[in-house]
């Protein structure tokens, strides 16, 4: 395998211009269970090339099983994965490696390496899959920090740091290679609204300076919906819909409207399924 030089990161990293209108991501017929439960039941999905997709559902539809899917971390039982027209779960392992690189991925706890300085973190990737020279790493990190308001924390270690400045730092970290594709999992989860309002907008900010495709996870129907180009709502294995934030609002559909409402009660009941309430009190058992 060849390592990647100074001027060859742009060329390696991005797709021709002709393709630039095409999904990066097709996901057609997937199946898979997780002990014995279905997760995923003939899903088809498109990640569209330039655009921010928001991966929405009640919880447990699997979401970050879908972005493990896509990263190759797991394999469907049937149905096909494409990224960048590659059927990854057909890949060699050098060949997912080098997929992988064309990716960036900012985990829910941002997975911050707690020995590790915020430089150090950042130039971790870079030095594990270049041979770029001291003063050019040093250039490329500050420079990602830079992007993400946070150059002056450079010396920081992990455990010094918010909760809001980390996951920044994990931004920065997810970028520094440049990828054509960033996964998102649960960016806003922990997030106090000033830090939240800041990752939302570096995500779109980086999103469109860069030329990314970038794919969200969240729970927070609301705040996605500031940011997102388009939305998927997954439940029962399956996409429900499919669209732009205003459409899904509007849809007609009463398990969509519930999720995007955030609704207590509706066709995913507030009670789990339970003997009558009478007759459990009055009963002699539990």
């Amino acid at each position: 395998m060849a390592w990647l030089t100074p001027g060859s990161i742009a060329a390696t990293w991005r797709q021709p211009d002709s393709v630039t209108a095409d999904n990066l991501v097709e996901i057609s017929g997937l199946h898979f269970r997780r002990s014995g439960r279905p997760i995923f039941s003939g899903l088809d999905l498109g990640i569209r090339r330039g655009s921010i997709t928001a991966i929405m559902g009640p919880s447990g539809t699997g979401k970050t099983t879908l972005l493990r899917m896509i990263t190759g971390q797991l394999r469907p039982e049937a149905g096909t994965v494409t990224v960048a027209g590659q059927n990854v779960a057909a890949l060699s392992r050098s060949a997912l490696f080098d997929l992988r690189r064309r990716m960036g991925m900012l985990f829910q706890n941002s997975a911050l390496l707690t020995d590790l300085d915020v430089f150090e973190n950042i130039a971790f990737p870079v030095r594990e899959n270049t041979r770029l020279p001291d003063a050019l790493i040093r250039h490329v990190v500050l420079t990602k920090l830079n992007s993400v308001g946070l150059r002056g924390a450079a010396d920081l270690m992990p455990a010094e740091l918010s909760g809001g400045m980390a996951r920044r730092v994990a931004m920065a970290r997810a970028m520094v290679l440049d990828p054509e594709l960033l996964l998102y999992d649960e960016p806003f989860s922990g997030l106090d609204p000033i830090s939240l309002g800041v990752v939302l907008r570096l995500i779109r900010l980086n999103n469109d300076a860069l030329g990314l495709t970038s794919i969200v996870v969240s729970h927070d129907v609301a705040e996605i919906s500031h940011i997102a180009d388009h939305c998927i709502v997954i439940s029962e294995g399956r996409v429900i819909a499919s669209g732009a934030p205003t459409e899904l609002a509007a849809s007609p559909s009463e398990l969509v409207r519930q999720f995007m409402a955030g609704a207590a009660d509706g066709p995913v009941p507030f009670h789990y399924p339970a003997p009558d309430y009478a007759e459990q009190l009055l009963g002699a058992g539990r």
